[in-house]
């Protein structure tokens, strides 16, 4: 009986769960599976039966933007009334770390895709690529990337691209970069930090460069370090922290940080490409 009721008010408190908070997502899977991982704990701790339980439905929960399966980093997952707030997640400013290796190219950009083009490198000096950098700076136009989350007739493209159906590249649009600086270079390999607004592809900056320096590049790792308020060391939970009292903590922790306050202004985007994303 005890049991039973500590269970009742697990499930009690886990369904009165509502906000945003951040969770660190693992390399390896979607951004989707962790999701579903996560509601899976959640559901699994306060012992609520999922199979042909209507009750489960009613968990709401939802991501605030798609981070590639080789990418790792915060995620920002809304959950009850917190998924309408995604939105603004989707639309506001991320902070990246990216790994570039120069003088390959592949398929999806980063090192998960079969290997298209090999180029020599051994010219390019650190000046090169720092000067390089100015010019994906500021307001620019930038092509996605075929393996996307991006959809055509509704399908993402990564999907069709699988299946081995022909995709036509999207057209170019507006991104914005607020920051972009090297922080390491040793050939082949180069770091940059990004900050960059809503609708950017790390793997496409990463694709462009490669071609401005007239060889070609891609991504080896990628972390995304902050997105809207939320950063990777003060905020995203870690896979062991996925618990209800935790979430519920980070919960009361990240509803401080969120818009209303005077960080709001510098958020916003005047482009809405921010239809990449999809709450699952």
């Amino acid at each position: 009986e005890a049991g039973g009721a500590a269970l009742g008010r697990a499930a009690d408190k886990l369904f009165s769960l509502s906000g945003l908070f951040a969770v660190r997502k693992p390399k390896g899977p979607t951004s989707a599976a962790v999701l579903n991982l996560l509601k899976e704990r959640l559901l699994a701790e306060a012992g609520v039966q999922t199979n042909g339980n209507k009750r489960n439905q009613v968990l709401k929960i939802g991501h605030g933007g798609t981070l590639d399966s080789a990418a790792t980093g915060v995620l920002v997952v809304g959950i009850g009334k917190g998924t309408k707030m995604l939105g603004t997640m989707l639309a506001g400013s991320k902070k990246y770390t990216a790994i570039g290796m120069l003088g390959k190219a592949t398929d999806t950009l980063d090192a998960t895709g079969k290997v298209t083009e090999e180029k020599p490198y051994d010219q390019v000096t650190k000046g090169d690529l720092e000067n390089v950098l100015q010019k994906f700076t500021g307001d620019i136009m930038q092509v996605p990337p075929l393996y996307s989350a991006l959809k055509k007739d509704g399908e993402r493209l990564s999907t069709l691209m699988k299946r081995g159906e022909a995709v036509e590249a999207k057209p170019a649009r507006p991104v914005r970069v607020y920051s972009l600086s090297l922080q390491q270079f040793q050939p082949p390999l180069f770091t940059l930090d990004v900050e960059c607004g809503g609708g950017f592809y790390v793997r496409s900056l990463v694709n462009d460069i490669g071609k401005e320096l007239c060889t070609c590049a891609t991504v080896q790792e990628l972390t995304r370090t902050k997105q809207g308020p939320f950063t990777l060391e003060e905020h995203a939970l870690h896979e062991d922290k996925w618990t209800i009292d935790e979430i519920a903590r980070s919960l009361e922790h990240c509803t401080a940080l969120l818009p209303g306050g005077p960080s709001r202004k510098k958020l916003k985007t005047e482009h809405s490409g921010e239809t990449a994303v999809i709450c699952e």
